[in-house]
């Protein structure tokens, strides 16, 4: 189709877009963008999750790719050279983490090499196949350094989140914030967005955000979604995100591999029939 001829760059989350509910790359999505790479297209990958959980995931694509994580505080290179980094400082978590927080709701900081958090929980870490980035529980009373690439607050009912949203937001205008999932909140350093971080990468490249297309199902990839040329939602996206993105085209879920069918149809389709 016309509007996709220009294309020359992929842009895709994870959670919710690229992996399937079992938090996998089907065989199936690993096959189109092998394609698709050898075709020439820069894939880039732009997620929430730390690098070293992200990259034990994308190898399995079979080819080296641009990776952004933390929602933007990282980029690494394809040889998987850091080539972006910012953190937040130990002084801006502490001053949040002083706050009176439910203790029902899961508080974590994401460190280099291990996360921190302050309740076990198994839903988080079944997003882990395999435990490359490990937790530690803390108590944060008892800890000196709480800098951190992100700070994140996890709990079931997302009322509770929303409200502790509004309380930070109230004591804090130096962190950005984003609901990845309706259960998950998460603060950056202001700086660090997704789209901020691929615009990096696309200056090095020698592209703009008008080859682009983009793949996303959260409100961290909502900037993201508007940068791009064209911009598409997951079905399984929460309402609010595409009420709120009501010009962008929502496609089938990842449960269905969304991205993959989407690429094939409006990117090798003709290429296979010819």
């Amino acid at each position: 189709m016309p509007k996709h001829k220009n294309i020359k760059v992929i842009i895709s989350d994870l959670d919710g877009t690229l992996l399937n509910p079992n938090h996998t790359i089907s065989d199936y999505t690993k096959n189109i963008f092998k394609e698709l790479h050898e075709q020439g297209y820069l894939i880039i990958v732009a997620t929430g999750r730390h690098h070293l959980d992200a990259m034990s995931i994308v190898k399995n694509l079979g080819f080296p790719i641009y990776l952004v994580t933390s929602n933007g505080a990282r980029i690494h290179a394809p040889n998987q050279e850091l080539i972006y980094s910012k953190d937040i400082k130990s002084e801006q978590i502490k001053a949040i983490l002083d706050l009176d927080i439910d203790p029902d709701i899961s508080s974590i900081i994401f460190k280099e090499d291990f996360w921190y958090t302050s309740k076990t929980s198994e839903k988080l870490n079944a997003f882990q196949k395999d435990m490359t980035y490990p937790p530690k529980l803390v108590d944060y009373k008892k800890i000196d350094d709480f800098s951190g690439i992100k700070l994140f607050f996890n709990h079931d009912n997302h009322d509770k989140l929303v409200a502790l949203h509004n309380t930070i937001q109230e004591n804090n205008t130096d962190l950005i914030s984003a609901f990845s999932l309706p259960t998950c909140l998460e603060f950056m350093d202001k700086d660090v967005d997704k789209s901020n971080a691929i615009a990096k990468i696309l200056e090095i490249e020698g592209f703009t955000f008008e080859k682009t297309i983009s793949f996303g199902d959260g409100f961290n990839d909502e900037k993201m979604l508007q940068s791009a040329k064209i911009g598409l939602i997951m079905y399984n996206a929460v309402e609010s995100l595409k009420n709120k993105l009501p010009h962008l085209k929502v496609i089938s879920s990842n449960a269905n591999d969304g991205v993959a069918h989407y690429l094939f149809e409006n990117f090798l389709k003709k290429e296979k029939v010819s």
